[in-house]
């Protein structure tokens, strides 16, 4: 039994008459009745009951009529879902981001995304950037947003906002009203760096970025991610520089400060497979870039 011998068959079971069923399939009639004989015997059982004027179903009939009914819901439901998906109107996407970027415009993606795309779900995970990187490599993650970019021939990266370094300092250090740091005042402090492994990392480019200003890190203090630099920095342990956007969530024990003059700028990317085909990527790596383009 095949599809086109099911629809013929359930056309017939519903309207019970051979004309009535053939206009319905916009077919002749001697051909529907050949079908309908040629399913009974490939069957090895009688499906109607064939009167003078009326034909009724048999017992085998009404069985088939049942389950036939369910099978073409359940087709006309998966060629629903797969359309859908086909369109990245639902699925499932996995994302990876870098600390950092819950600070900045990664919110405000995730919430123009579910308001086009209620049916996608979306799975996010912190990493570090050696971890979205291996990720992406192996299918783990769909999306990565990192910083700085990620290198690698089979990723594409676009660049989504760019910002300067600011300094983050406890609040009980007296800045006696400055509302910008220099970087030779930050000898006597730690200077806490994130993460501390693998490398290179986002911790190199502050060092490189102290080192082309002229500044050597005395002192350093190493941790594994933004979070828990912060909360070294808001328990006296030492000063942080970070991405601008960090500033924008206040935190108990913190404040910030300007770097005079600027030492770097750091951008946050989206990344993802060169290869990528589902249409629910792309849909996400637009709405990035529209959200990015009016923050901008």
């Amino acid at each position: 039994m095949n599809f086109k011998q099911l629809t013929y068959f359930m056309a017939v079971a519903e309207e019970l008459h051979f004309g009535r069923a053939a206009d319905r399939l916009d077919m002749a009639q001697p051909p529907l009745s050949r079908q309908i004989k040629q399913l009974e015997t490939e069957l090895g059982a009688k499906l109607f009951n064939r009167g003078r004027s009326t034909i009724s179903l048999t017992q085998a009939g009404e069985r088939l009529f049942e389950r036939g009914g369910s099978i073409l819901r359940q087709l006309d439901d998966t060629r629903l879902e797969v359309r859908r998906l086909g369109q990245g109107a639902e699925g499932r996407l996995r994302i990876g981001f870098v600390g950092s970027a819950t600070y900045g415009i990664l919110p405000n993606i995730v919430k123009s995304f579910r308001a086009n795309y209620r049916d996608v779900n979306l799975s996010l995970v912190p990493m570090n950037n050696a971890q979205l990187h291996r990720a992406l490599v192996s299918r783990e993650l769909d999306v990565a947003f990192a910083r700085p970019a990620l290198k690698d021939p089979e990723f594409k990266t676009l660049e989504l906002l760019e910002e300067k370094l600011v300094l983050a300092l406890p609040d009980t250090v007296d800045t006696d009203g400055r509302s910008v740091a220099r970087l030779e005042r930050l000898a006597t402090h730690n200077l806490i760096l994130y993460p501390e492994y693998p490398r290179p990392s986002y911790a190199d480019l502050v060092l490189n970025a102290c080192i082309d200003a002229g500044f050597e890190v005395p002192l350093r203090i190493w941790c594994m991610d933004l979070q828990t630099a912060m909360s070294l920095v808001a328990v006296g342990e030492g000063v942080c520089i970070v991405p601008e956007s960090v500033r924008s969530t206040p935190r108990i024990g913190v404040k910030f400060l300007n770097i005079e003059p600027e030492i770097a700028r750091t951008a946050l990317s989206v990344n993802y497979r060169v290869d990528e085909q589902a249409v629910h990527v792309q849909h996400f790596v637009r709405v990035a870039q529209m959200v990015a383009r009016k923050v901008l």
